[in-house]
């Protein structure tokens, strides 16, 4: 399980992109497109390999005007399904 304080980022290879074809942001991998909506976008957008998943967490609670409590776990298990996938690698700190 991804913890608060793990760094996540996106592994060689896998990228976030445009797609002007199906008028949608995906997630790019090796032979994988997912198609990210909202939430999905402004989590990735935030992986830089530097910041934890708390302070990932702590921002998007501030921009949506959620609270983090309620955020936290559900940035957890999406990270951690990609993670599954190998569409995220995490670092643990």
């Amino acid at each position: 399980m991804i913890a608060a304080q793990d760094v996540a980022f996106l592994p060689r290879g896998v990228r976030t992109h445009k797609d002007k074809v199906r008028s949608a942001d995906v997630l790019l991998g090796p032979e994988r497109v997912l198609v990210l909506d909202q939430i999905g976008l402004a989590i990735l957008s935030r992986l830089d390999g530097v910041v934890s998943v708390a302070e990932i967490s702590e921002d998007l609670a501030k921009t949506f005007a959620a609270p983090r409590d309620v955020i936290e776990p559900d940035v957890i298990e999406y990270l951690t399904d990609l993670r599954d996938k190998g569409l995220v690698h995490v670092r643990q700190d």
